[in-house]
């Protein structure tokens, strides 16, 4: 659970049956929140891991993508802009200027200049985004044999976290979501992931962080990578079963998970399956207004601003 998160079934639980609060009004305190979020967002201070730190490439790109989810293309826009500084000239976003390498957010990227070049005539970040899915194309993970010690398939190709590593599942969910919404999803390499993910997807539902079982122990599911792996998936066939599996996990656990991160991407992983629980907007409520009690990282703002979203942008299916 993260620090001052509550659980957003019992907080809601207690707004709905305590207040009586009607869908009318939960929406408009919805909406003030999503307002102040994203009045925050629009500050370059929010650019980073730390209000007021180095711009960074994971929550600019979050925050542009919440930011023109809900319509606020300008400021979307400025952040993009300054993405583009951390664009090397093979094509690939590191983490920060200071920090080149490992580019795993470079699908963020590509997925925040496609969310703010929507509706645009001149598509402004066209060549940012080739010279950024070329890269993408360009890296693999470290493939090996199959082993009786690992319980998934090592010679699937995905990508890794850092250069020459094994693929893991979450940069290789971020890439495939760039992949699918920059029309590249019948690229081999975007069909390869798809079945990566879906051989790394726990037997009884979702995933880990990258294995199935370790020496014959099956490993725990979390939240936050099957939520962003289901929302990769999204639209894939599966004839085994473990997307509905999974689908199945991730809606027990979202419903008692702590606030934050892990809600945000468990709503992500419902959605894209159309699985997004009624409730959501009020589960949404309690860990925003946690945001104005105590200092929270951009990141997650951009995150629960980019749930509340509907439809969102990392929803191509």
């Amino acid at each position: 659970m993260e620090s001052g998160d509550e659980s957003p079934h019992s907080t809601v639980g207690n707004v709905n049956f305590q207040g009586q609060l009607s869908g009318l009004h939960c929406a408009h305190r919805m909406s003030d929140w999503v307002k102040d979020t994203l009045d925050e967002l629009a500050d370059e201070s929010c650019w980073s891991y730390q209000a007021g730190g180095v711009l960074a490439a994971e929550p600019a790109s979050l925050a542009a993508l919440a930011l023109a989810a809900h319509g606020r293309l300008a400021a979307a826009a400025r952040a993009c802009e300054r993405l583009k500084h951390l664009q090397a000239a093979n094509g690939s976003v590191g983490i920060t200027a200071d920090q080149a390498t490992p580019c795993w957010p470079t699908g963020w990227a590509v997925l925040a200049w496609l969310a703010a070049d929507r509706g645009r005539a001149d598509a402004a970040y066209r060549d940012n985004m080739q010279l950024a899915i070329g890269s993408i194309l360009a890296l693999h993970g470290r493939t090996s044999e199959n082993s009786g010690d690992m319980g998934h398939d090592a010679r699937l190709d995905g990508w890794p976290w850092v250069d020459g590593t094994h693929p893991w599942c979450e940069p290789t969910a971020i890439n495939l979501l760039a992949l699918k919404a920059s029309g590249h999803g019948d690229h081999p390499r975007a069909r390869e992931a798809v079945a990566m993910l879906i051989d790394r997807l726990l037997p009884d539902g979702g995933c880990n962080y990258g294995n199935t079982s370790v020496l014959g122990q099956v490993l725990r599911p979390h939240v936050e990578p099957t939520g962003l792996v289901l929302t990769a998936l999204a639209g894939e066939a599966d004839p085994s079963g473990r997307i509905e599996r999974s689908l199945n996990y991730l809606k027990q656990a979202v419903c008692v998970t702590a606030g934050g991160v892990s809600l945000a991407y468990g709503l992500f992983g419902l959605t894209a399956h159309g699985r997004r629980p009624a409730d959501a907007v009020g589960w949404l409520a309690a860990p925003a207004r946690q945001t104005q009690t105590y200092r929270s990282s951009p990141l997650r703002k951009a995150l629960l601003a980019l749930a509340a979203a509907e439809p969102c942008p990392l929803i191509t299916a």
